[in-house]
């Protein structure tokens, strides 16, 4: 058996393996005699069919899975050895004369699409923003009104003002809307219903005209739950409401109980303490937004700026021949045209990886699974003692679906952290209505 392999050009080569009858010949022959020992053919008593029959009906079939094992395993060993680094993985060269399996010797040659040789420039990244939201004093304070609301104590009214809440059942039967929901006159855009509404008390029933009712369509669909097709019929009916309740809320306090409530006892004495405390967590909060938003821009910036070459008729071939339904060759253009960006970032990441060794251990992908695991626990207020998380860490890496996720987003948080760590990125730091108008052009 001979192997060799002969450049077409950078990126594209290709492999021939010859093989001979004689690497095969010993392993057929015994399959053959297996064969024979077991096989039942009509007419024929076990174990004594001939072996011509045996041969006519089963020897191109066996030779051709030989040979196919034979090429797999000297392939994957040359290319080991080599260490030829591959896109895709090698396609077999169609001949144009049938395959003779009966030759004393036989020649198979493979298409190899080549990695591009490229440098990968961090300095280029110094022209890309990494923002930072600051929450600003609005933020800040609304989150405080919000927590002083929510813990605090709801005191029943016997009619509706303005702030109070009122518990309602919405009903109308067009719409198949059975719903109770909370809305204050903040909700409401028709002032002749908000005169009504003040006059009505506990038990009332009442409708009113949906048009012009609502202040805003898209919040009046979240508190009612409906579908856009389901407004659409309401638009045009009645709403009837029955008031369950009427509340004034009345804040809490902001006293050593609600801090000690909301964060570990003593670590916040004070509003300007609760405050900061407040700021971490919405910087927390806004970190993924931000880091997505670094990595999209990182991404588009070294693909763009990163010039290297591809395979682009192998890859096509190779996208062609791996696809899970039939694809013609247009088809396989264009599939290919979709994936280049993506194709050109792992080359790109890959050799970041190598280069700088930011591959992950067994060790941190254990660990990384285990604050996963950890923290969506603490949602739900369970705190599992460190035999439980071996077990648990065990049971979700033991699922080859959920361990590639988590490979992925560990190795995107690794990546992202060597950006930050090592590129030029320009820090900016911004309030979160700046960061969302600046970063995807919205007001």
């Amino acid at each position: 058996m001979n192997i060799s392999r002969t450049d077409i050009d950078a990126l594209n080569a290709e492999v021939t393996i010859q093989i001979d009858r004689s690497d095969f010949e010993t392993q057929v022959n015994s399959i053959l005699q297996d064969y024979k020992k077991n096989v039942n053919l009509p007419g024929f008593r076990k174990g004594h069919v001939p072996m011509g029959m045996i041969k006519k009906r089963y020897e191109m079939a066996v030779i051709a899975e030989e040979v196919n094992k034979l090429l797999r395993d000297k392939l994957d060993s040359y290319l080991k050895e080599e260490k030829i680094d591959l896109l895709g993985y090698p396609l077999p060269k169609e001949s144009e004369t049938p395959m003779d399996w009966t030759a004393n010797s036989m020649d198979f040659a493979f298409e190899l699409g080549l990695a591009p040789k490229f440098e990968v420039k961090l300095d280029s990244l110094k022209k890309v923003t990494q923002y930072e939201i600051e929450p600003d004093t609005k933020m800040i304070n609304e989150q405080v009104e919000y927590i002083r609301k929510q813990y605090g104590k709801l005191i029943s009214q016997k009619h509706p003002e303005k702030g109070f809440e009122i518990t309602a059942q919405f009903r109308n039967e067009l719409a198949e809307l059975e719903k109770i929901s909370m809305i204050t006159f903040e909700n409401l855009k028709s002032k002749k219903v908000i005169e009504d509404l003040k006059t009505q008390t506990i038990g009332a029933v009442v409708s009113y005209p949906v048009k012009g009712l609502f202040s805003d369509e898209d919040q009046a669909k979240r508190l009612l739950g409906l579908d856009d097709q389901k407004w659409d019929l309401l638009k045009k009916e009645d709403l009837t409401l029955e008031v369950k309740e009427i509340n004034k809320r009345e804040l809490a306090s902001l006293d050593q109980t609600l801090f000690d409530k909301l964060y570990e006892p003593g670590t916040v004495t004070s509003e300007a303490e609760l405050k900061t405390k407040i700021k971490e967590g919405l910087k927390k909060q806004f970190e993924p937004q931000t880091e997505q938003k670094l990595l999209n821009d990182i991404t588009e910036y070294l693909v763009d700026k990163t010039k290297f070459d591809l395979p682009k008729t192998f890859l096509q071939k190779w996208i062609q021949s791996n696809a899970k339904e039939e694809m013609n060759d247009e088809q396989a253009k264009e599939e290919y045209q979709r994936s280049e960006k993506g194709i050109r970032y792992q080359l790109i990441e890959s050799q970041l990886v190598k280069e700088n060794k930011l591959d992950m251990t067994f060790d941190e992908l254990k660990a990384f699974t285990g604050n996963l695991v950890r923290n969506q626990m603490l949602q739900y207020g369970q705190q599992p003692d460190e035999q439980q998380m071996e077990g648990i860490i065990s049971n979700v890496l033991s699922n080859q679906e959920e361990t590639r996720r988590i490979s992925e987003q560990l190795m995107s948080n690794k990546i992202l952290t060597f950006f930050k760590e090592k590129a030029p990125l320009k820090v900016k730091k911004v309030g979160f209505d700046v960061f969302v108008k600046e970063a995807y052009g919205k007001s």
